[in-house]
């Protein structure tokens, strides 16, 4: 039994702090997890910008509500569907992600929670649990199945090395040079294949 987790933004989706940032001509909101290692650092850095600029979480989701996901993503999805049970392991927030997983036709999604206050601010972050994309992929393995993932960045590669089979999707230069032993894919018919002939090696 296989199951394929995939990381969301960077893969399916473009990233949603980059589309913030061009909206609202913020760069230092480019920064991402392609750029920090340190999730609990990047965050609050990001909760401090918002907090600074007086951006609101109603300010981000009315960008996510004008996003889409990458072109070829959702026949992508579909297809792997078909074929395997898939994840979504994200550390996205929940009070972001629903218009794209309603485009991506709802797959199952795993990510954190952020905490507003009464006037709408984004107050907190919540873990779902630290270190979530890697405990899953162990906890799925400890349910007999066998697990391939596919990621982008910094923390992604925790769950790639847990996986029976990992591999780098879309990533960049420095994660690649700094990652070799996740082979590199740059569009999605060479994720599928390269996700089936892992799936086969791993059946023997």
């Amino acid at each position: 039994m296989q199951v394929v987790c995939l990381d969301l933004e960077g893969v399916l989706v473009p990233e949603i702090w980059i589309a913030f940032a061009e909206r609202t001509g913020i760069s230092d909101f480019r920064r991402t997890t392609r750029d920090e290692p340190d999730y609990d650092k990047l965050m609050r850095w990001r909760l401090g910008l918002l907090k600074q600029h007086q951006l609101k979480l109603a300010d981000i989701q009315a960008v996510v509500a004008g996003m889409a996901p990458m072109d070829g993503a959702k026949d992508f999805l579909d297809t792997l569907r078909s074929r395997y049970q898939v994840i979504i392991l994200s550390d996205t927030f929940y009070e972001f992600a629903d218009p794209l997983m309603r485009q991506l036709g709802r797959p199952t999604l795993f990510c954190h929670r952020l905490i507003a206050d009464a006037e709408g601010y984004v107050a907190e972050y919540r873990l779902r649990q630290p270190d979530q994309k890697r405990q899953a992929v162990n906890a799925l393995k400890s349910l007999n199945y066998q697990v391939i993932a596919a990621g982008d960045s910094y923390n992604d590669t925790a769950m790639l090395g847990a996986a029976d089979a990992g591999f780098l999707m879309h990533a960049p230069p420095k994660i690649v040079a700094e990652f070799p032993q996740f082979p590199l894919n740059n569009s999605y018919p060479e994720l599928l294949a390269s996700i089936d002939a892992a799936a086969a090696r791993l059946r023997g």
